[in-house]
């Protein structure tokens, strides 16, 4: 599931960083966020594990012992913690539990009929995927061992992450889990891989108890000393019981002087007994038929799995019960944990939750086209009668699923807490629909966003090459944008020589082809030199320097995109010669006013005298020249480009005018004016 991947990527992104991340999630090949309930292939999984190993330079045990210790806190902010920590009093009740957890998800979040969340407290699965199972022992000396049945190989280093994190966290203990035996055992779905960890445990203390015990100890004992003098001799061998049973317990915290006292409770006639003892009655009080009314799916049956005892509700439905000293494994199959169907295997796990389904073909007629049922429940050794006890419960998640069965809640207990779990869990699967919807669409809205930040940039882009991009900005605020006078700046014009006689001779597309052929070199050449580009104008080119921002080098910038025109345009084929198209330029240094024009489709225009003398410049201009005027010729002299009198011309609407040719740019090469590497 997705939750995995996102814990994954939660983990990466907070201790090393989202640049350590999106490497990791390139190398693998995957997305960069996952849907939480939806199911991803495990491939995705194991490809993050494995490119996490590579990218971090750590081996692949020691990533899933952090990834598990993460992924326990991960679950804690996800909303799990107070589930977690109710699952029992001491860390061996809470791994003896885990299973139980998982059967309780595995109903609670199945969204779909074929897809069910298993958590395990590990990983999550898919239905067809079998869960992780654990089961838990004690030894004498006060460890336990920790058994781990997988389907997935390779994994089992997560749990020693997760376990101690656990212990850490809610029982205030450091564990040690060493793996002493690793198997392979069939099962009926398969070989599945058998870990067995040896856990030992060490109690922490907060400083100041550790100093209150050390302190205390001998206050502690002379306290105990009187107390137990103070019992009778009845209260005293209970008391000794107890602190027995307490002795064997997995892991036990010595108390202080204080929790002593408040551990000793007060039973009966005000004696003083520590621990409990049940009593139980001398004989049985409830008759048969009402033991199997009351409990109507039960089971009881012996060593040789016959059949001994049925509750009613599953006599009913399985009518074969009925029948004195048939065979438990004729009508049933264990579906959890993955067992073989003997008393010895059910003994080896009888601290799990056992899952049983009716087999199809030993149904009547009426039900072969049903689903078939699942009983959940508790296995309960009897050794005074050598028979099994099977307590349980249909499991059912949703009232479909009741129909389905043909069944009523009328045939479960009133007292049986599955009726109040099918009606809630009808409405948490609404809710749960919905909470996916509203993720879906979240993920949804976050492409679309990015979609549209990439839309928007293009747009910004292409606005910013019809305006600048401070009077674009303005006007995409809804601003006035006042004309500028700049006092001096350098213009330049160019054209093609003979562009008419081409235009004559050749097609629309071939012209067009040729135009956009030079026009590519010379936006380039823009980015390059960073001159802005005004407008074209059929075979015109204008670009301004020192405008729209003012700059003292606007003469060299404008001079060097002229000599890498003249460069590019040799690149260009004339259609009618095949020969590279010559043109011509022309340069002037001068003020101009600049400003927005129009609102349909505003440009940025520049205004003055000293546009029209630019223009002059090139129209007077020598092919494969660049032509400049004396304004622009003073700006360059001393600027290390090499510069040739024309002399004096006739400049139409201008008079005679001393103009020059720009040659070279004597400190720059072809490579640095073209802007090649």
């Amino acid at each position: 599931y997705g939750f995995i991947n996102t814990c994954l990527k939660s983990l990466v992104v907070e201790k090393y960083g989202e640049e350590t991340w999106e490497k990791l999630r390139l190398q693998a090949g995957v997305q960069d966020s996952f849907l939480t309930f939806k199911v991803y292939k495990d491939e995705i999984t194991m490809q993050l594990i494995d490119k996490a190993c590579k990218v971090l330079g750590v081996p692949a045990d020691t990533v899933l012992r952090e990834f598990g210790k993460y992924f326990f806190e991960f679950c804690k902010r996800s909303g799990y913690d107070h589930m977690l920590r109710t699952l029992g009093g001491n860390l061996y009740e809470f791994i003896e539990n885990l299973d139980a957890l998982h059967s309780y998800l595995s109903l609670s979040y199945q969204a779909k009929k074929d897809i069910e969340i298993c958590f395990c407290f590990c990983l999550f699965f898919p239905q067809e995927m079998n869960a992780p199972s654990f089961r838990v022992e004690k030894n004498e000396d006060g460890s336990m061992h920790l058994h781990y049945y997988s389907d997935r190989r390779g994994l089992c280093h997560i749990v020693p992450g997760i376990i101690g994190a656990a212990a850490l966290d809610f029982f205030n203990i450091e564990i040690s889990m060493k793996i002493v035996n690793q198997t392979e055992e069939e099962e009926r779905t398969g070989k599945k891989e058998h870990i067995v960890f040896l856990v030992t445990q060490n109690p922490l203390f907060p400083c100041k108890e550790r100093n209150e015990f050390s302190s205390s100890s001998q206050c502690l004992v002379d306290s105990e000393k009187q107390f137990e003098n103070q019992l009778n001799e009845e209260d005293r061998e209970k008391a000794k019981n107890a602190n027995g049973d307490r002795g064997n317990s997995v892991c036990p915290v010595k108390k202080s002087h204080w929790k002593t006292l408040r551990g000793i409770i007060t039973l009966g006639k005000g004696k003083l007994l520590r621990g409990f003892d049940p009593v139980y009655p001398k004989s049985l009080w409830i008759d048969t038929k009402t033991f199997c009314n009351g409990l109507p799916f039960h089971l009881v049956f012996d060593k040789e799995l016959k059949v001994k005892q049925a509750g009613v509700s599953i006599q009913k439905i399985v009518p074969g019960l009925q029948t004195t000293g048939i065979c438990l494994d004729q009508y049933f199959r264990i579906v959890h944990p993955e067992v073989p169907f003997t008393i010895s295997s059910i003994q080896k796990f009888i601290n799990s939750q056992f899952v049983f389904q009716t087999r199809r073909e030993m149904m009547p007629e009426s039900w072969k086209e049903r689903p078939m049922l699942e009983l959940r429940g508790q296995m309960m050794w009897m050794e005074s009668l050598q028979c099994m006890l099977y307590l349980c419960s249909p499991l059912l998640r949703t009232l479909h699923e009741l129909e389905e069965r043909q069944m009523h809640i009328a045939d479960i207990a009133p007292h049986d807490v599955t009726r109040d779990l099918i009606l809630l869990n009808q409405q948490r699967l609404a809710e749960m629909e919905l909470s996916n919807q509203l993720e879906r669409k979240k993920e949804e809205l976050r492409i679309l966003s990015k979609h549209l930040e990439e839309e928007k940039k293009k747009t910004e882009a292409l606005l910013y090459a019809m305006l600048p991009q401070h009077v674009a900005n303005q006007l995409k605020e809804g601003k006035r944008v006042e004309a500028g006078e700049f006092k001096e700046c350098t213009i330049l014009f160019s054209d093609v020589v003979t562009f008419t006689n081409i235009c004559a001779q050749c097609e629309p597309i071939q012209i067009v082809l040729m135009l956009n052929s030079m026009y590519l070199r010379f936006d380039r050449l823009t980015t390059v030199h960073d001159v802005y580009k005004v407008e074209t104008i059929g075979d015109a080119y204008m670009v301004v320097g020192g405008v729209p921002v003012p700059v003292p080098t606007h003469a060299e910038r404008v001079a060097n995109f002229a000599l890498g025109m003249i460069m590019a345009a040799k690149g260009v084929q004339n259609p009618v010669s095949g020969n590279p198209i010559q043109i011509r330029v022309g340069i002037h240094t001068g003020p101009v006013l600049a400003g927005v024009v129009g609102e349909k489709m505003p440009r940025y225009c520049l205004f003055g005298d000293t546009v029209n003398i630019a223009s002059r410049m090139e129209s007077h201009g020598v092919p494969s020249k660049i032509h400049l005027s004396s304004s622009a010729y003073q700006c360059l002299k001393y600027k290390n480009f090499e510069i040739i009198e024309r002399g004096e011309i006739e400049v139409k609407g201008k008079g005679k005018m001393h103009t020059y040719f720009l040659i070279r740019n004597k400190s720059a090469t072809e490579n640095e004016i073209m802007g090649r590497p």
